[in-house]
């Protein structure tokens, strides 16, 4: 009897220790890695990434094992700021003022400052260069970035770098002015983040610290030490920098944990690890060819990648961690997304909601372990990168995809793909299937009727709030004039690197 009561007291306090999560108001480490995708991990079986901290972040996290992002990284990233759907956010491209978000949204940080959170960005924002759109004026505190999609880009209109920026030595925007960094661009994000967290744990404040890499997106650069051990096995340049940006993340995530239990700021510090879309098809090479004598390509055995509406273009890596919280070592199968992040780090902080924008669900009671009280629904991915000017309709039967637990309804592709003639659509039963190697249409017609109706609808609500189909080109790029105009004045002065 005794040992009965000891077992059940066990259970009791295990059961407590993963529940009730919600206004429990922890700090909050959102890390966004750039192209990644699932596979490019050791955890993912990867076969010759060496991935140790982010395989122990594995380890300590409860996993969600399909959890879905958009195709490419505007739309994921503004999905994650709203709790909705890419399109409804205006975004319906990278460039040509189709990234910016709409300023009629109320973002994560805006969110989070109703719970009393101090509010940080590290890295890649690219929802927009012009000045409203900046997140300084969105409610991030602190603002660490680099201007559009990356490091030294730049694109007809409003998104561009500062002019001739390189992945070494960046100069960064750090809240309205430019400094110059040393170091390659993943330690200085990962080292600035670090020092800000530092400031505010000292002062005791609760924080959302965004750190939101430019890598492993190209151009395929990483630092000599993580480029040299696949160069010296055959690896070509491309393939050897995104697997070395790869090492350089996982050797900062190392850093970032290391420093949260020096700081001892682990046990109230919810840290969660994805990436913004599938994996970039420029560095890991071509499915189906050898990106290294001896070495296959790798992706998890998914179909697609990047820039497509399969599997593999839209599943990413989502782990979550808060020791003595939330279940290490936990896989959670649910078909979660994007548009849930906001719901659910407002649940976490007791935050306000904005009302009639949210359309993603809190992952609370996933996290909590009750996943029997999860209801099926649709997720709804479009490629969109239709050509400037174009009549969005035109573009609306083409490029999408419909998930729901089980099954993915694939669109016809704009003029075919391989395997998949124009103008065929095909479904996938995802649990029996998950690599998408047999269309399961014919054998149920039903149910892909439904999942095209409700794609249907959520196009009809969608297309008025695409804002930005005619917005004018602007004439100049707000970073390149801003940055020119300090140049010339007091100059670009020294960024110096928090001591950690």
């Amino acid at each position: 009897m005794q040992a009965r009561l000891l077992t059940l007291f066990f259970i009791a306090i295990t059961t407590s220790a993963y529940a009730e999560l919600a206004g429990t108001k922890p700090n909050i480490i959102l890390v966004l890695t750039d192209d990644q995708g699932y596979g490019p991990l050791a955890c993912h079986g990867h076969p010759w990434l060496k991935t140790p901290h982010l395989d122990a972040l594995h380890a300590a996290s409860t996993r969600f094992t399909r959890f879905m992002v958009a195709p490419t990284c505007s739309p994921t990233r503004s999905a994650i700021m709203t709790g909705r759907h890419p399109e409804k956010n205006g975004i319906t491209h990278t460039i040509l003022e189709r990234e910016r978000m709409t300023l009629n949204a109320t973002i994560l940080p805006q969110v989070l400052k109703t719970a009393g959170y101090s509010t940080g960005i590290f890295g890649k924002w690219h929802l927009g260069d012009q000045p409203e759109y900046q997140p300084d004026r969105r409610g991030f505190d602190e603002v660490f970035i680099h201007g559009s999609g990356g490091i030294g880009q730049a694109y007809s209109g409003s998104s561009g770098d500062a002019p001739g920026n390189k992945y070494t030595d960046p100069v960064i925007r750090h809240n309205g002015s430019f400094v110059q960094t040393h170091g390659f661009c993943t330690d200085v994000f990962f080292n600035a983040a670090l020092g800000w967290i530092r400031q505010k744990a000292t002062a005791k404040e609760p924080f959302f610290a965004y750190i939101a890499t430019n890598a492993p997106h190209g151009p395929f650069l990483a630092p000599e030490k993580n480029l040299k051990r696949f160069t010296d096995v055959g690896f070509g340049k491309e393939q050897a920098g995104f697997y070395g940006m790869v090492e350089n993340i996982d050797e900062n995530m190392g850093l970032l944990l290391t420093k949260l239990d020096e700081w001892k700021l682990a046990e109230n510090t919810l840290l969660i690890f994805m990436s913004d879309n599938g994996m970039s098809p420029g560095g890991p090479g071509v499915p189906g060819k050898e990106v290294a004598p001896g070495y296959a390509y790798y992706n998890a055995g998914q179909k697609g990648i990047k820039g497509t509406t399969d599997e593999g273009g839209s599943r990413v890596p989502f782990f979550v961690r808060w020791p003595g919280k939330i279940k290490a070592g936990r896989d959670i199968d649910r078909v979660a997304a994007h548009i849930d992040i906001l719901p659910t780090l407002a649940a976490l902080t007791g935050a306000t909601l904005p009302t009639n924008q949210v359309e993603g669900r809190s992952l609370l009671p996933l996290l909590e372990g009750n996943a029997d009280d999860w209801t099926d629904r649709f997720v709804f991915n479009h490629l969109c990168r239709w050509p400037a000017g174009a009549e969005p309709d035109q573009f609306k039967d083409v490029n999408f995809s419909v998930r729901n637990q089980r099954y993915r309804y694939v669109g016809p592709l704009e003029g075919g793909g391989k395997g998949q003639k124009a103008g065929e659509a095909e479904l996938y039963d995802m649990e029996a299937d998950p690599g998408q190697t047999s269309n399961v249409m014919d054998q149920h017609p039903e149910i892909a009727a439904k999942m095209l109706a409700a794609y249907q609808q959520y196009w009809k609500e969608a297309r008025p709030l695409m804002v930005n189909e005619t917005a004018p080109t602007p004439p100049a790029r707000p970073f390149h004039e801003s940055f020119k105009q300090q140049q010339s004045t007091i100059g670009i002065p020294d960024w110096k690197a928090a001591e950690l």
